[in-house]
């Protein structure tokens, strides 16, 4: 398969590319690409807050691949204020890469995919009814939002064998939860979900579409 990742330099994005990367192509791309990946591992550096996609990212990923298998979006960004404080630049740079970076992703990479699958890696924090932390009521709309884009593509493309589905995490112990949560230790590594993820993004649209898996122990 021809898998593409992005927010692969750290996380989840940087353990999933790990394990997909020993059985297939993936292209990992990150703000800061790291050169020495594991063979397998395409590395591009892309900043989704600056830089164009059609224009700039869409010609490298060209390059090595014709076709497109996966799409893994997962690059993400956080920004915890009080709701009183949180400027409109905030919300704009959270809704920039967590909302309106996969959307134009998604489309320059569809026309590339066949039997395709887009994973969108999400947030409990995005799932109606769940419990809701202060400071993040930017990336937790953006979360919902793009919740809601995946299942809206999945109908729109059903016919067209292409899959939509998102992982809602709850707590997985990352540099972002790090960043949120401080002092709480959550009761999943990267690499854990890595492994279920990894798994998702390859078989998941052999048996669903539009679907929002929750993951969660905790919340955090």
């Amino acid at each position: 398969m021809n898998i593409i990742i992005t927010g692969a330099s750290r996380g989840i994005g940087y353990e999933t590319a790990k394990i997909l990367s020993k059985e297939h192509k993936v292209i990992s791309i990150a703000r800061s690409a790291d050169k020495n990946k594991p063979t397998g591992i395409i590395p591009i550096s892309f900043d989704f807050e600056k830089e164009n996609i059609k224009k700039d990212l869409l010609p490298q990923i060209k390059k090595h691949f014709e076709t497109v298998d996966v799409l893994m979006n997962n690059a993400a960004t956080l920004v915890k204020k009080p709701f009183d404080e949180i400027s409109r630049n905030d919300f704009e740079k959270i809704f920039s890469v967590n909302v309106f970076a996969v959307a134009e992703l998604t489309q320059a990479i569809l026309p590339l995919m066949k039997n395709g699958h887009v994973l969108n890696i999400a947030s409990m924090g995005g799932i109606q009814g769940s419990v809701k932390f202060s400071g993040l009521s930017a990336y937790s709309s953006s979360k919902g939002a793009l919740i809601t884009l995946t299942e809206c593509l999945a109908e729109e493309f059903k016919d067209k064998n292409i899959s939509f589905n998102s992982i809602a995490f709850g707590a997985v112990q990352t540099e972002m939860l790090a960043e949120a949560f401080p002092n709480f230790k959550a009761p999943i590594t990267a690499k854990d979900a890595a492994e279920f993820v990894a798994q998702f993004a390859t078989t998941g649209q052999k048996y669903f579409n539009g679907k929002i898996l929750q993951m969660a122990l905790s919340t955090p």
